[in-house]
């Protein structure tokens, strides 16, 4: 069963910029910025629209849920500190946005392009918290 890495992998870097995005993982909440002219939605956090080149960008809230856009299984692992196999994924979130992240909560034979993910939060060392996605539970 794929999980959480719980090793001492290397933490991230906030900037000034990404520091919200940061802030809200910490929260368990999932953000991302909002362009507030052409409405589009974009990850990395940027300082200028990457659709209109137009400034005032906005945080928002994810709902957290999307389908995986891409996969990859890693069987050697970048670090030594990195538990394998671990399968990386890009998700495409309802929103309108991409974010690279690992799945979690089933094996790795599930792992599969459009298949629904939602987001947990796990902590890592340094006091920071990852968005990993496991498999979305089926609506009710």
């Amino acid at each position: 069963m794929l999980g959480p890495q719980t090793g001492a992998i290397p933490a991230p870097t906030p900037s000034a910029l990404s520091q919200p995005f940061w802030d809200g993982c910490k929260r368990g909440e999932l953000l991302y910025q909002r362009c507030d002219v052409c409405g589009r939605a974009t990850h990395t956090p940027a300082f200028i629209c990457s659709n209109c080149a137009s400034q005032p960008l906005r945080w928002e809230r994810s709902s957290g849920r999307g389908t995986i856009y891409s996969c990859t299984t890693v069987w050697r692992p970048q670090r030594p500190a990195f538990e394998v196999p671990h399968v990386a994924i890009i998700v495409d979130l309802e929103e309108g946005w991409q974010l690279l992240s690992n799945l979690i909560g089933c094996t790795v034979d599930d792992a599969e392009v459009g298949m629904p993910v939602e987001v947990e939060f796990h902590p890592i060392t340094g006091g920071f918290v990852l968005p990993y996605f496991r498999p979305a539970a089926p609506p009710a």
